[in-house]
């Protein structure tokens, strides 16, 4: 086993941790460990909400999460050498849930979860469908996914790290700041919000304290979103075998990484979609000089795959066009014509004994393709959603004898709480 550099102690809280890593994106906060090039080296992670969310039949810890607190990243990790202008290899030499024996009531190896937040929480992709909060809890049996929540369905994880990244120079970090609020501006008052702004409550910033830390606290970008340094990507394919080559933007190049998967599908649309967990990530890095302009890379990681994808042979695939549900046309809108294909999906299922919340979490967090099919045929976009029909206790295929049924008695009736 590689050395460990970012150890987590799974029975304690984040900011109890021998090492206390941050939730927030700053080039202020100061790296809590370093490595060198060509080093190979395993971190801890805890999952995004540090043990809130319970193994239960209930929904009300997704309801009320702590969301100013997420995500709790393990890092910032220096890797010597790196200067602004550099890309950062990272390969992802293996990546897996945390043993059993350590993770006592966390998700981890025996279990995740998958949620859907209610609309004031931020809500999904099909929030306006899903409004309420809903949980979803998964066992993992030799690397497969089933739920007492969502009968007759199971599938291999393709486990990945949601998030991983590089931290911002001061320009970087103020380009997202100005940009994220002047789209804030345009309606203040939405539910959910256009962005996140700046938030010092429940900031974590690694080994800051006093003024230093009040002053990064007020500045930090909130780490929700994808930016130019990676950040939360939730890349599906992001998988063991993956190497990825990171934009350095300050001395030491500052990597951070969290929010570890079991399984998702292709957007996670759920936004809580994937299923959660917390683990461990073996990685090695190495640096190439002044690679962003060798390359032409900018402000965009890049990165290669692994190919340790379960293989499916038959899939059910959807389509939608830009078109909303009560007919105004769209132009080229593949935001929308992937929402109407999720749709088209969620009803087709639900004639199986599905109920429509059931389909959308299998479609959160089992392995689904979501593809941009057409873009340039005015004015609609046509999207799709591939689903791998293997996944399935029952075959979902069309055919003239009718949808078979899932087992009615099977499972335990899935939780809502109140939007």
């Amino acid at each position: 086993m590689p050395q460990v550099v970012f150890p987590l102690d799974s029975t304690k809280k984040f900011t109890e941790q021998q090492i206390i890593g941050h939730n927030r994106w700053h080039w202020a906060i100061p790296a809590q460990v370093q490595v060198k090039p060509g080093d190979t080296f395993r971190v801890h992670c805890r999952e995004w909400f540090d043990g809130a969310i319970h193994n239960d039949d209930s929904a009300e810890d997704v309801l009320n999460a702590p969301l100013p607190s997420v995500h709790v990243l393990s890092g910032p990790i220096a890797v010597q050498g790196a200067k602004p202008g550099d890309l950062l290899i990272v390969d992802i030499l293996d990546v897996g849930p945390i043993p059993q024996e350590d993770s006592g009531p966390l998700a981890g190896q025996g279990w995740g979860y998958t949620g859907v937040f209610a609309t004031k929480n931020g809500g999904g992709f099909l929030t306006e469908q899903f409004p309420d909060a809903y949980k979803v809890i998964w066992d993992f049996q030799g690397g497969v996914a089933t739920s007492r929540h969502v009968p007759g369905v199971s599938y291999t994880g393709i486990v990945h790290p949601g998030l991983m990244g590089t931290a911002p120079s001061a320009e970087l970090l103020a380009k997202w700041n100005a940009r994220e609020q002047a789209l804030i501006d345009t309606d203040p008052d939405r539910v959910p919000p256009l962005a996140l702004p700046p938030l010092p409550d429940s900031a974590i910033l690694g080994s800051l304290s006093g003024e230093d830390f009040d002053r990064v606290a007020a500045e930090a970008a909130r780490t929700a979103p994808p930016r130019e340094n990676g950040g939360n990507q939730d890349i599906k394919n992001f998988t063991k075998g993956t190497r990825v080559f990171y934009p350095v933007f300050v001395d030491g190049a500052n990597l951070s990484m969290g929010d570890l998967h079991f399984s998702q599908g292709d957007g996670e649309i759920t936004f809580c979609g994937a299923i959660e967990m917390g683990g461990f990530l073996d990685l090695h890095v190495d640096l190439i000089k002044g690679g962003m302009e060798t390359y032409g890379v900018g402000e965009n990681a890049i990165f290669m795959p692994g190919n340790v994808n379960p293989q499916f042979s038959q899939w059910l695939a959807f389509s939608g066009t830009s078109v909303t549900l009560d007919n105004v046309q769209h132009y080229l809108d593949s935001h929308l014509s992937y929402q109407r294909a999720c749709l088209h999906a969620i009803d087709y299922l639900s004639k199986f004994g599905y109920s429509r919340i059931q389909a959308y979490m299998i479609l959160g967090s089992a392995p689904i393709e979501g593809r941009l099919s057409g873009v340039v045929d005015i004015p609609n976009s046509c999207s799709t959603v591939y689903i791998p029909t293997e996944i399935f206790d029952i075959d979902v295929r069309p055919s003239a004898n009718g949808p078979a049924q899932i087992d009615p008695g099977m499972g335990v009736p899935m939780a809502r709480a109140g939007a």
